[in-house]
């Protein structure tokens, strides 16, 4: 059985990507907390439990897994203020957990992924394209992850495939509150499923889905 790594997989996107790579993967449930629920829900799935700003814990927890065929990096916050209220720790955090875990997990799995041909999955945001007001923090951080993907789909061409997903507004505690209309986390996990199931032999360089606007 193939296995992925998801991270954020507690709630929303993360969850929803794991329940649905859980039909024919073997899931290790990423989350800051007790993981139990969804690997109860799963058939073949453990724990991965680590908190994404400490970085030697996450090269730590990446350290017992020999074998891998997805990453997926779902792990997200968005401090919402205007830029003169965001404190120097909110900026810290929103980086250690939207780009550097990403970089750390990249560097520490990278060989199993390379072993497997596998796919690295960056899960992005419209953010990562264009600024949004109030979202100095997070806009930041998608486009150096976006950044991040683009630069290791050009260095692991033929290794590894590299896909950088874009979900619109989703449906999520990250968007409560939110008039805009939404889609839900299951639709995000149906593309996620289409980049990883387009390999081995080719690789969805980006994906953008948006919510279907009802007339």
């Amino acid at each position: 059985m193939k296995k992925a790594l998801v991270t954020g997989a507690s709630r929303g996107i993360g969850r929803a990507i794991a329940e649905e790579l859980g039909r024919d993967h073997h899931v290790y449930v990423g989350a800051s907390r007790d993981a139990s629920e969804v690997v109860a829900t799963l058939p073949s799935a453990e724990p991965f439990v680590v908190d994404l700003r400490d970085s030697a814990a996450v090269a730590q927890a990446c350290a017992g897994i020999g074998e891998l065929d997805v990453l997926v990096h779902a792990a997200g916050i968005y401090p919402k203020a205007p830029f003169d209220e965001l404190t120097d720790e909110q900026w810290r955090e929103a980086f250690e957990v939207n780009v550097f875990a990403g970089v750390t997990l990249v560097r520490e799995l990278l060989p199993a992924l390379r072993r497997s041909r596998g796919l690295i999955l960056t899960i992005n945001s419209g953010a990562g394209f264009h600024g949004v007001e109030g979202g100095s923090v997070y806009c930041a951080t998608k486009f150096a992850l976006k950044g991040l993907t683009d630069t290791l789909r050009l260095e692991e061409q033929g290794r590894v495939r590299v896909t950088s997903l874009h979900p619109g507004p989703t449906d999520t505690d990250m968007l409560a509150g939110d008039p805009r209309p939404k889609m839900s986390p299951a639709a995000v996990a149906q593309a996620a499923r289409l980049a990883v199931d387009v390999g081995p032999e080719a690789v969805i360089d980006f994906l953008r889905v948006s919510p279907l606007r009802k007339s």
